[in-house]
């Protein structure tokens, strides 16, 4: 199978005063020599323009849809609308345009959701701003996995937040919540949970045939059999036990400090991690410029430059694509596999 048919992938605006137009905008006009992924920008096409301008580059950029975008993609960056209220200043963003920034993300996901396009790549938002205007969710993640149980009558769907690079894959159990509030928040079944999604997506979707899952524990040493805390001994271990009964390849609970080294992490696909920086903290370390976050559970694929939006440098020209050029071409792989799995099925 080629990726030819595949449909093209929706990329969001983001909050557009941030980098998301600066990068977008880069990464089109090195098309050719990086082989780049056609996609739909879903969003404001005057804000492209006016960035482009403020960069100083010459840009085509065209009204699109889905089924159009593949065929224009190299002569111009193909623009389902999604218009700001507000007038857009690089590094000023405005509650007003929060709108326009939720919209091009529900439309991505509805399209994807329809088979139009291929998955959902979307720039960075700073939640404050939207927080501002209302927004209820804690992050992209949480948001993504609403529209997703309202798609599919899915209520108790659980997102996953997968950080993937190219020395390190990591996913936090916890995600957005205060350091204080992770132990009352981590449970048995949701190790377990989280483990079955990630493990089924790196199968589904990866490709990696018997992941190997190292579960990381929670306090210093992972407990230090119950002198350095409790929650170890009690939650994650019977959690570690519930999967390997399962038959699933995992270990744990591990001490942090020791699993990110060389040659602990040749010893597995994928490190569980029990709250959001012990997860994040070693993925930005060994690949800060190229790991993508990736959102696992969900009906479609979606995933994201693993940095935000970085309004102090927006419109200056000096904000590195590497992230969401690897999102781009994570993004068309799965797509392609996911495909791939469909036609041998």
């Amino acid at each position: 199978m080629t990726t030819m048919n595949i449909p093209p992938l929706a990329l969001t605006m983001g909050d557009p005063a941030g980098i998301g137009p600066d990068i977008t905008l880069a990464l089109w006009a090195a098309r050719e020599s990086l082989s780049l992924p056609p996609f739909l920008f879903i969003g404001d096409a005057a804000v492209l323009r006016d960035r482009a301008a403020v960069l100083g580059l010459d840009i085509a950029v065209a009204a699109a849809g889905p089924e159009t975008a593949g065929a224009l993609f190299h002569e111009a960056i193909p623009v389902l609308s999604s218009d700001c209220a507000a007038p857009v200043t690089p590094g000023a963003p405005d509650p007003r345009n929060a709108a326009a920034i939720t919209g091009a993300i529900e439309t991505a996901v509805a399209l994807t959701i329809a088979g139009r396009t291929s998955a959902v790549v979307t720039n960075p938002i700073a939640k404050a701003v939207l927080y501002d205007a209302g927004f209820g969710f804690p992050g992209h993640t949480e948001f993504l996995a609403d529209l997703a149980a309202k798609a599919t009558g899915q209520p108790s769907l659980l997102p996953v937040m997968l950080l993937a690079g190219p020395k390190l894959r990591t996913v936090p159990v916890t995600i957005h919540i205060p350091l204080k509030d992770v132990p009352a928040a981590l449970t048995e079944d949701l190790i377990v949970e989280t483990a079955v999604i990630t493990e089924r997506d790196l199968r589904q979707r990866f490709g990696i045939a018997r992941p190997r899952l190292a579960i990381a524990g929670l306090n210093p040493h992972a407990g230090e059999g119950g002198a350095l805390g409790l929650e170890d001994e009690a939650i994650v271990r019977p959690a570690v036990e519930r999967l390997r009964a399962a038959g699933m390849a995992v270990v744990g609970p591990l001490p942090a400090d020791t699993m990110f080294h060389d040659a602990a992490r040749a010893t597995y696909d994928v490190a569980l991690c029990m709250y959001h920086d012990q997860a994040l903290i070693p993925a930005k370390a060994l690949g800060f410029d190229d790991s993508v976050n990736a959102t696992l559970g969900l009906p479609f694929i979606r995933t994201s430059p693993d940095h935000g939006t970085a309004f102090a440098i927006a419109g200056k020209g000096i904000a590195k694509p590497d992230s969401l050029l690897a999102a781009l071409r994570l993004a068309r792989e799965l797509a392609a596999h996911e495909r791939t799995e469909r036609e041998v099925a």
